[in-house]
C-alpha cells in the first residue's frame, strides 16, 4: 500500500474565522487518523486571509494533542524565516510531548509576498540564501550534543526529529539528494518541474545515516464527491480563490458556484487550470483512475493530498473517498 497523507492549509472560509478553521483542522486530523492516513501536515503561510496556520508549530501541537497515532508535522516550515536553533527547540519540544509522531518538512520559499518577507526577515541581509547551511545546522541540533558544542537545542538534542526537504523546483531536490533526506514535491500547486525534480533526486541520491535509499512524496489536490458533477462544483471554491490571487485580491475561501462561466477571463482560466494540473476532481471512479495514473507516472513512495473545500462535511467526505481509493489501489 502506498501511504496517503493530508496537507491541510486550515482554510478560513468566507463568513468564517481562524478559530473555526482551526477547529475544523483538528476534526479533519481525527477523521484522517480513523481512515488510516499516515501523516497530517500543516503549512507556514503569512499575511494570507484564507489560511489559519501561520503559527505552524503551535497548530501542530494543537493537532498532535488531539490525536493519538497519526504523524503530525510541517509541510512545511519556511526555514529562511527562522533561526535554525528556534526551529530545533520548537520541534524538540513537540517531539518530547508527542514522541515518534512529529515530522519537520522544510521549505526555502518565504510562504508570503515580498513586503511580508521583509517584515519576517527584518535582520537578514537582502539577497542572501543560506538555506543549505541552515538545514545542516538544524540537523546538528537534533543529534547528540558533543562535548565541545557551545550551543544546544534544549529540548532537541539527541531526538533525531525526521527532516524532509520540500520543493517546487530542482534546488531542494538536489539538496535532499546530497544530504540523503526524504523529499516532497509541491506538485499540488507547482506542476512544472515534478518529473525532472524526482529524476534528479533519485539519480543523485547519496545514502545517509537516516535514509538508505530515495524516498519521494508527491502532492496533489483532491476534490472527491459522490458524482463528477458535485466534485466539479466543489472545486470552484479553489478556482475562485486562485483567480482572486492572480488579481492581487487574496482572501478567504469562497463558497462554491454552479459554474465559473463569466467569473474569470480566458487567461485567468488557463492560469488556474495550469496550477491545478495535479488536481483530481470527480467521483470515486474518476479519482481512482486519476490517482492510479499519478502514482504510476511519478513512482511516488507516498502521496499527500490537499483538499480546499468550502463545506467541512464535504471535505471530510472527499478524504473518505480517497481512503477508499487507496485501499482499492493496494489490492
Amino acid at each position: 500500500m502506498i501511504p496517503f497523507s493530508v496537507l491541510d492549509l486550515s482554510p478560513i472560509t468566507v463568513g468564517g474565522n481562524a478559530a473555526g478553521a482551526l477547529r475544523n483542522t483538528l476534526d479533519l486530523a481525527r477523521h484522517a487518523e480513523r481512515l488510516g492516513y499516515l501523516r497530517f501536515w500543516l503549512a507556514e503561510h503569512h499575511n494570507m486571509p484564507g489560511i489559519a496556520s501561520a503559527a505552524t508549530s503551535v497548530v501542530i501541537g494543537h493537532v498532535a494533542g488531539g490525536t493519538s497515532t497519526i504523524r503530525v508535522g510541517a509541510g512545511g516550515i519556511m526555514l529562511p524565516n527562522h533561526a535554525p536553533l528556534v526551529i530545533a527547540e520548537q520541534f524538540g519540544t513537540l517531539e518530547s510531548l508527542y514522541p515518534g509522531r512529529i515530522d519537520l518538512g522544510l521549505g526555502r520559499a518565504p510562504g508570503t509576498d515580498a513586503v511580508t518577507t521583509r517584515a519576517l526577515r527584518r535582520f537578514a541581509p537582502a539577497g542572501t540564501d543560506t538555506f543549505p547551511q541552515d538545514v545542516v545546522e538544524l540537523q546538528a541540533y537534533f543529534r547528540e550534543a558533543q562535548p565541545e558544542q557551545l550551543v544546544h537545542a534544549v529540548p532537541g538534542a539527541g531526538l533525531e526529529v525526521p527532516i524532509w526537504l520540500l520543493g517546487s523546483s530542482l534546488f531542494s531536490a538536489q539538496l535532499a539528494a546530497h544530504l540523503g533526506l526524504p523529499f516532497a514535491f509541491a506538485s499540488h500547486f507547482a506542476p512544472d518541474h515534478l518529473m525532472a525534480a524526482l529524476h534528479l533526486y533519485r539519480s543523485d541520491f547519496r545514502p545517509s545515516d537516516t535514509l538508505g535509499r530515495p524516498h519521494a512524496m508527491a502532492g496533489a489536490q483532491l476534490y472527491a464527491a459522490d458524482t463528477d458533477e458535485e466534485a466539479r462544483r466543489l472545486v470552484t471554491s479553489s478556482q475562485q480563490q486562485w483567480a482572486n490571487r492572480f488579481r492581487g485580491r487574496a482572501g478567504p475561501l469562497p463558497a462554491p458556484v454552479e459554474s465559473m462561466d463569466g467569473r474569470w477571463s480566458p487567461e485567468e482560466a488557463a492560469q488556474v487550470s495550469h496550477m491545478l494540473t495535479y488536481a483530481f476532481v470527480g467521483s470515486p471512479e474518476t479519482i481512482e483512475r486519476g490517482l492510479r495514473a499519478f502514482i504510476e507516472t511519478t513512482g511516488a513512495d507516498e502521496v499527500i493530498l490537499a483538499s480546499q473545500i468550502f463545506d467541512h462535511a464535504a471535505r471530510l467526505r472527499s478524504y473518505a473517498i480517497a481512503a477508499e481509493v487507496r485501499d482499492r489501489l493496494s489490492t
